[in-house]
C-alpha cells in the first residue's frame, strides 16, 4: 500500500499549501510547509456510485489494457484513461486495491492507511482515482484523519450515503465534496452537501454561477469548504461524444484543464 506523490494538477497545490493552507495548518500545528500526496484505487472498480463518468481499465487476454465505459457514461473518467496508458500507474492502484480489500475490518484498514502515510504529509487527496467503496472504508478514513490532525485530507466522492450516515463524526481536517454525476445526486440538495459539477465550457459554469477549480484549491481549502464549484471537462473522451467535442473547443480556446 502506497501514497503517490503529487501529480501535475496536485503540484499546483504547493502554492496554496504555502499560503492559504499554511495558515490553516499553522493554526493546527505551527507548520508552514506541506508535502502533497494522494492515495489512489482503481477507477470504476472502486466507484460503486459512479454513473455518468463510469469507466475502467480492462486487462485483455494478451495483457494489454483497454478502456471500458459504462452504459450511462456521458464523460469518461480521466483516471481510467491513465490506467490504460501508464502501466506503473495501473499497477500501483491495483496494489492499493488488493491491499485495502484484503483488510478484514475498518480498524485494519485505518491501521494500514496510517502506517503507509508519509511522515512529511501535509495535504492528502483521497482518491485521484477510485472512491469510498463501502461504509467500512469510509469510516477508516475518518479514523485516519482523526489520528492525524496535523494533515489536511480532502476528497471528491459520489458515495454520498456513507458521507451522510457519518456526517456528524467527520473530522474538521477532512474536506469532502459531492461529485455530481453519481447515482444518488438527489442527496446533494436533500442534505445540503457541497458539490462540484463537471462542465463543458466556461460559459456553462458562469450560467450556473460557479467558479472553476483548476488546481483543487476549492476542493481542499477549509475556508471555502461549503462553496459549490465547477470542473472543466478533461482527460481522453470518447470519439464523437459531446464531451470530446467540448474538449476540442476548450483546447482551441486554450482554456482546457
Amino acid at each position: 500500500m502506497k501514497y503517490s506523490t503529487a501529480n501535475t494538477k496536485l503540484k499546483k497545490l504547493y502554492k496554496l499549501a504555502d499560503t492559504t493552507l499554511a495558515q490553516w495548518l499553522d493554526r493546527k500545528i505551527g507548520r508552514s510547509k506541506a508535502k502533497v500526496y494522494s492515495f489512489d484505487l482503481l477507477s470504476g472498480v472502486d466507484c460503486p456510485f459512479a454513473h455518468e463518468c463510469r469507466s475502467r481499465a480492462v486487462v485483455n487476454e494478451n495483457g494489454s489494457r483497454s478502456i471500458k465505459d459504462g452504459p450511462f457514461t456521458k464523460f469518461r473518467c480521466f483516471s481510467a484513461s491513465q490506467e490504460v496508458l501508464f502501466t506503473n500507474t495501473f499497477k500501483s492502484r491495483k496494489r492499493n486495491h488488493d491491499d485495502i480489500h484484503a483488510c478484514e475490518t475498518t480498524l485494519d484498514m485505518a491501521d494500514a492507511l496510517c502506517e503507509a502515510l508519509p511522515a512529511d504529509a501535509g495535504v492528502v487527496r483521497i482518491h485521484v482515482s477510485g472512491d469510498f467503496f463501502n461504509a467500512e472504508y469510509f469510516r477508516a478514513w475518518i479514523i485516519v484523519a482523526a489520528r492525524n490532525p496535523n494533515v489536511l485530507f480532502y476528497a471528491y466522492t459520489k458515495s454520498l450515503p456513507y458521507w451522510v450516515e457519518c456526517r456528524d463524526i467527520v473530522p474538521n481536517n477532512l474536506i469532502l465534496t459531492a461529485s455530481r454525476g453519481g447515482r444518488d445526486d438527489d442527496m446533494i440538495e436533500q442534505h445540503g452537501l457541497r458539490s462540484a459539477k463537471v462542465v463543458f465550457s466556461v460559459a456553462e459554469a458562469e450560467a450556473l454561477g460557479l467558479e472553476i477549480d483548476n488546481d483543487d484549491s476549492h476542493a481542499s481549502n477549509p475556508a471555502i469548504r461549503d462553496n459549490d464549484f465547477a470542473l472543466l471537462i478533461h482527460g481522453v473522451q470518447p470519439a464523437g461524444s459531446d464531451a470530446a467535442n467540448a474538449l476540442k473547443i476548450l483546447k482551441k480556446e486554450e482554456v482546457a484543464a
